[in-house]
């Protein structure tokens, strides 16, 4: 008895210390539970294979696409429902796993296995591949028949930051939405973007947030359109922490409200 006492702690103190972006049996439940077509595909550019999870919405006319890019957890159950809550919207999502063959066996997030080897997977992925795979996965979701041929950006997290910097690469997206990411300091490279790119930070995220002014005045130096939103009493990755059913009223409040200002910013896009 006493053997599985010990056993039963062990396990319980090894669940508290589980990052709570792996302990997501609300997002898969989601996901097992909708009634929109959701699909993994293999999106190739030269001798790169990703793989992509997709989200369709169920109407009656071809519908814009969003280029999702996850969080420094990689591609995870609550990613994937995001692009369903998307398709519920009435958009085709694609997320691609940028760590497509980091793994040992050739795999990607799921065979990583842990949040510190995702961690240190994602810090080495070279920018120009990614830059490559988000090209590989703009092209596919925009060439599907089921597809109006345009595209925005949206990212969390390390995914945050991504999005603002696939602004400057991607001429042809109708927006980025950055959630809680940095934007890049290159006057260059920011003078290349097309889009208006709009920010949505938590108020308690202050390692963010203090790159903020210097994207407002790097932005509007180049005459771009940069719109950051600080939500109140909210903390980094408060998408995914205000979906949890645990998360804090704060969290859940930002959540929500970034979600309707996200929709209304893609309906506009739509005009």
């Amino acid at each position: 008895m006493r053997r599985l006492a010990t056993i039963a702690v062990s396990l319980a103190v090894l669940a508290a210390l589980v990052p709570a972006a792996w302990g997501q049996d609300w997002a898969a439940k989601r996901l097992e539970q909708t009634p929109r077509h959701l699909e993994w595909v293999e999106v190739t550019h030269g001798d790169r294979t990703i793989e992509c999870f997709v989200a369709y919405p169920e109407v009656s006319e071809k519908a814009p696409a969003v280029l999702v890019i996850h969080e420094i957890f990689g591609l995870t159950d609550w990613v994937r429902g995001v692009t369903d809550q998307l398709a519920e919207a009435g958009y085709i999502a694609i997320a691609p796993d940028l760590l497509s063959g980091t793994a040992p066996d050739g795999g990607g997030t799921a065979a990583l296995g842990s949040g510190d080897a995702v961690r240190r997977a994602i810090r080495g992925l070279p920018a120009e591949q990614i830059a490559a795979d988000l090209d590989a996965a703009a092209k596919y979701v925009t060439e599907l028949p089921a597809c109006d041929g345009t595209v925005s950006v949206a990212g969390f997290c390390w995914g945050g930051s991504q999005s603002f910097r696939y602004a400057t690469h991607n001429p042809k997206l109708t927006a980025a939405c950055v959630f809680y990411g940095s934007g890049p300091d290159d006057k260059d490279a920011i003078a290349k973007i097309a889009c208006p790119v709009y920010g949505f930070y938590g108020e308690n995220d202050n390692r963010v947030n203090s790159t903020i002014e210097e994207s407002k005045k790097l932005l509007a130096a180049a005459g771009k359109t940069y719109e950051p939103v600080i939500y109140k009493g909210a903390g980094h990755g408060f998408m995914r922490a205000g979906e949890d059913p645990q998360g804090s009223e704060a969290n859940q409040q930002a959540r929500a409200d970034a979600w309707k200002r996200w929709l209304k910013i893609l309906a506009k896009q739509q005009r």
